[in-house]
């Protein structure tokens, strides 16, 4: 499928930012199940892009006049193919799947994780029982949000042995008038050989209506903007995205 994809930022102070400095992780790269056809980044001063550690396209914005306010605007076009499940590695040399075993503070080990967990031990690691795994989740709390769900796979999957990290991007809601979306989020685990795709809060499988954005071992590696500021008080933010399909 063709998309047209626009997602918009607007962060509004009360009183001037005197100096910020913004983590950008809003442009795509190619995979084995999509293509970027063209993509740009509009913001109020020039980024340094760069490529952090996972592989993701990374945009460090630092602003170092008093603002009032910024604006950021990403959007482009991303063509997917119909490949569900498939291997999913950003170009380049991937990181190590023993690397996503590692606990974070959003995928820390609690009491209901380890009863979680303990229910599908028998079949961790297979692709049946990792499917049963995030089906139970969405079960257990289907009103919870993606974000939620996927860091709940995530620590499960970890406290079985099983690698697992967290994964940004859009979605698009087939038959929505307007295409609306905002950012999404859905997991990977290593199963066998290659990483294996899996939308828990949406209970379906990861295929040509998802557009990848960032990976990452939790959301704070993969969020669309993280970031640091001096003065401004307090923010107020607005944000859009929209997704569309489109012909080419």
């Amino acid at each position: 499928m063709n998309f047209s994809i626009t997602h918009e930022f607007r962060y509004a102070y009360d009183s001037p930012v005197r100096l910020s400095t913004q983590y950008l992780r809003l442009t795509p790269r190619d995979t084995v199940r999509q293509k970027v056809l063209a993509w740009t980044l509009e913001t109020p001063g020039t980024p340094l892009r760069t490529t952090d550690g996972y592989g993701n396209v990374l945009h460090v914005l630092t602003l170092d006049k008093p603002v009032g306010e910024i604006a950021i605007c990403a959007r482009g076009r991303v063509v997917t193919s119909s490949a569900v499940d498939d291997p999913s590695d950003f170009t380049g040399a991937p990181l190590p799947a023993l690397v996503f075993l590692r606990e974070t503070a959003l995928t820390r080990t609690t009491d209901r994780v380890t009863s979680l967990a303990a229910r599908y031990r028998a079949s961790a690691g297979t692709l049946e029982g990792l499917r049963e795994l995030a089906a139970g989740i969405r079960a257990a709390d289907p009103e919870g949000s993606a974000a939620d769900a996927v860091h709940v796979f995530i620590a499960c999957c970890r406290q079985l042995g099983v690698p697992a990290r967290y994964v940004s991007g859009y979605v698009y809601f087939r038959g929505e008038a307007n295409g609306q979306a905002t950012l999404h989020a859905w997991a990977e685990a290593w199963s066998g050989t290659r990483w294996r795709s899996f939308d828990i809060a949406r209970n379906e499988p990861v295929g040509e209506s998802h557009i990848k954005i960032a990976v990452g071992a939790d959301y704070l590696d993969a969020c669309p903007v993280r970031g640091v500021r001096v003065g401004g008080g307090s923010e107020t933010l607005q944000a859009r995205a929209e997704v569309q399909a489109t012909q080419q």
